[in-house]
This record gives structure tokens, sequence and C-alpha cells, in this order.
């Protein structure tokens, strides 16, 4: 393999010198020994047979549950067969982020129609390509708002915590201040709001419906920032999108959102798809690649990156962003999966999610010591609930019978339904919890 090597040993030695060490193996001194694979440690090869059956007995490891009540950003959503089918073609399976003068008219136009989609599903203008994860096109949102006038990012304390956490790394990088806005009754608190707002802030970014669950006052705090001049990020649940309010209705100016739920498996958290889409006004300041509908010399449909011939800015200094590819394949997985549902079957599932949460929580609330902790707060398809035992013991028991249950939180559980979950599944979890409560 010495011809692949693109440097001579000399070459690398003098660069071993300048950092200061000897030999390539001093890079990694700080890394424990029995960490480093070297002849040593290195296991002797094996057959295909044989590697198999080592796959395999790690594979059994994994404990699929027979239902799942738990979200917290990532949903156990049933997946039609024809969005796995249509998406593991040869031709689309590829881990090379292409180029323009590369790529395939069908990735294209895949693409396009995904951007079409969630434009449809976000009421917004343009959609951008994707980016990696809900998470960063949050981040990669809020860096598209700051101008020289206009800096400061606020954050409502009612979203994802790790959706804040990455909005606050971004802005740490930029030397930009970011500030959480604090929440009451399990919703954002638009008094704070208001009185947080100042000339000098660039967005606010507000996720429906919330981290508890909890459906937030869109429009009202759309009202406030703007009136303050500043612009408005919402951040929202592609399958609550359907029968919501959508975010142009509530006076956003950019939508995001993690798009695991439009056709992803939970899959061990990845990989996932951040979605982003905004009014006409913003369309420049999109981040990453967007596809574009032409016609050819000859006059025929035609499909181009547009705005920008590559996705990474060449004059850094100029970039307002440091994304450089898009999730193509989890993208294409969103469209076949939208299209395979149709506006129609995406509301069914939407008012089975709202319907099952809602039958779970009024279950579990029968339950003495079981209640809701935002009893007046509207939800969707998640909600917290005090619980009168410690969650882990309840949580426990479940797994015990192949439940995973909704996830330990401050105030309680924060549980979810989608439309997976049967009457059976909810009336089994309410039994255990009486069971643990005994009573």
């Amino acid at each position: 393999m010495g011809s692949y090597v693109p440097s001579t040993p000399a070459q690398r030695a003098e660069m071993l010198a300048a950092v200061g060490v000897s030999t390539l193996d001093d890079l990694y001194r700080d890394v424990p020994r029995d960490m480093l694979l070297t002849g040593e440690n290195a296991a002797p090869g094996m057959s295909e047979l044989e590697a198999a059956g080592e796959l395999r007995a790690m594979a059994a490891k994994n404990h699929v549950f027979g239902a799942v009540f738990r979200g917290a950003g990532a949903y156990d959503h049933y997946i039609p067969s024809i969005v796995k089918r249509v998406t593991a073609k040869e031709e689309f399976v590829t881990a090379y982020t292409p180029y323009q003068a590369e790529i395939s008219q069908g990735v294209l136009q895949s693409i396009f129609e995904y951007q079409t989609m969630i434009c449809e599903l976000t009421g917004m203008d343009v959609s951008n390509a994707s980016l990696y994860d809900g998470a960063s096109a949050a981040a990669e949102a809020a860096a598209m708002c700051r101008d020289r006038k206009r800096r400061r990012v606020l954050i409502s304390g009612a979203a994802h915590p790790m959706v804040i956490q990455t909005i606050r790394t971004y802005c740490e990088g930029a030397d930009v201040p970011a500030e959480v806005i604090p929440v009451r009754d399990g919703a954002t608190d638009l008094d704070a709001l208001k009185a947080a707002l100042k000339d000098t802030d660039a967005c606010f970014y507000l996720q429906q419906p919330n981290y508890f669950g909890v459906i937030e006052d869109a429009a009202a705090a759309g009202g406030l920032v703007h009136a303050a001049g500043a612009r408005y990020v919402m951040g929202v649940n592609p399958i609550a999108a359907a029968v919501l309010k959508t975010p142009w209705e509530c006076g956003a100016d950019i939508a995001v959102g993690e798009g695991q739920p439009l056709g992803m498996p939970l899959g061990f958290g990845g990989p996932y798809l951040g979605f982003m889409a905004a009014t006409h006004d913003l369309f420049r300041k999109l981040p990453g690649r967007i596809v574009g509908e032409t016609t050819d010399d000859a006059g025929n449909r035609a499909f181009v990156l547009t705005l920008q011939a590559r996705e990474q800015h060449i004059r850094r200094e100029k970039a307002s962003s440091n994304v450089c590819s898009n999730q193509a394949l989890c993208a294409m997985t969103a469209a076949v999966y939208l299209s395979a549902m149709g506006p129609g079957g995406l509301r069914e599932a939407a008012s089975q999610c709202y319907a099952k949460a809602h039958y779970l929580a009024a279950e579990l609330g029968k339950v003495p010591g079981f209640t809701l902790a935002y009893p007046e707060a509207p939800f969707f398809h998640e909600f917290v609930m005090a619980c009168p035992v410690p969650p882990e013991e309840l949580l426990a028991r479940l797994e015990a019978a192949d439940i995973l249950g909704g996830l330990s939180v401050e105030g309680g559980v924060l549980w979810c339904a989608t439309e997976k979950n049967t009457r059976a599944d909810m009336d089994r979890v309410a039994a255990i919890a009486r069971e643990v409560a005994q009573v």
C-alpha cells in the first residue's frame, strides 16, 4: 500500500517534528494502550461464515420492544413497506454527496419533489435539500437570521434540550449571545418573551408542539417577535403539521424540524433528517443546497442545483454556514413516505396519534396518583404525567412486560402514543401502572 500514501518518509518525519513527536504512535500517547488496535491485541481473521455468526450473536443482544410509548424527539410510526422498497434501490443508495456536474437527473428530481412536499407541509415558499438533523437545522436557522445590527438569539425553554444545546453551541462558536426564555405551565412564558425582546435580537426559536408535548400559542409568539423586528423560527413536528396551523399561518419566517417521523425507523438515533423551509425573502440565505427546475436546450424539463454551484463556500470568510452536504437518501425516504401516505393518510396518522395519546392520558389518569403535569395545556401525542412512585420503578416493570415506557423527566414521565399503539397495549400500560401504584 506504500504507493497509495501521498507523502514520502522524509515529509512525514518533517510533519511529525513540526508537532513535536518522533513517530506516528506518539500521536496516540494519551490513548490507553488497551484501546489501541495493535498486532498484540488484533483478533485473528475469520471466514465469512464465522464472521456472519459473530454478527448474528451481536444482533441477538438487541431487544425490539413489542410496544413503544416513548418519543422525546424520535417517534415510532408506521412505515409503509413501499418506502424501503423504493429507497433501497441501488441507484439511490450512496454515501457520496454528488455535485452538479456529476449528479443524475433522477436524484435531482427526487430532491426537488422533497423540497416541494416540505413547502406544502409547512406552508412556506422555499425549502433547501435537507440538513443533518432537526437540531442542526434549528441552529442553522438561527445563524441565517443574524446580521451586523441584530445578533442575539432567543430560544424557548420548552424546546428539546438537545436543540437548545445545539443552538447555544453554534452561538458560542460565533461569539453570539443566546438567551433561553423561561417556561410557565409547560409552555413558553410569553410575558417573559415580550419583556426579553430587544432591538438587537436576531430571532426567537419556538418548538411546536414543545418538548413536553404542549401545543404552544405559536401565532401569539410570532406576533411578539415581529413587533420587536426580529425573525421568527418555528421547529415543527411534521406529523402534527398535518392537523395544526402551518408555520406560515403562525407567522414564521423559517420552519425547521426533525424529519425522522417521515418514514425513518428509530435506528438507534440515526441517520435522521433536518428539514428547513423559509419565506421568499429569505431564500438566498438558506444554507446548503437547493434544487431548482429549469429547461434544457431542447426545451425539456430539467433540474439543477440553483443559487450556488456547490454547497460549500469557497471564500470561507463570506460563508454563513459550514454545511457541506445534505441527507439525500433520508430526504428521498421522506418524499416516498409522504407520497405513499398522501394528505389524507398523513392527517389520519396525526388524528390517530392525537386520539390515542388522549386515551392513554385518560386511562393513566384513572390510577390514583397519576395526574397530568399541565392539565390545562392542550397536547398532540405527548404529555407529562406525575407518577406516585419513582418513574424508574414503573418503567422497569413495563420493560419486563416488553413495553418501552415513557421518558423520565422533571415533573414525572413524558409519555408518547402514535398510530402504532393499540388500545390493548394502552390498557396494559394502565394496568401495570395500577399494580405498581398498589391500588
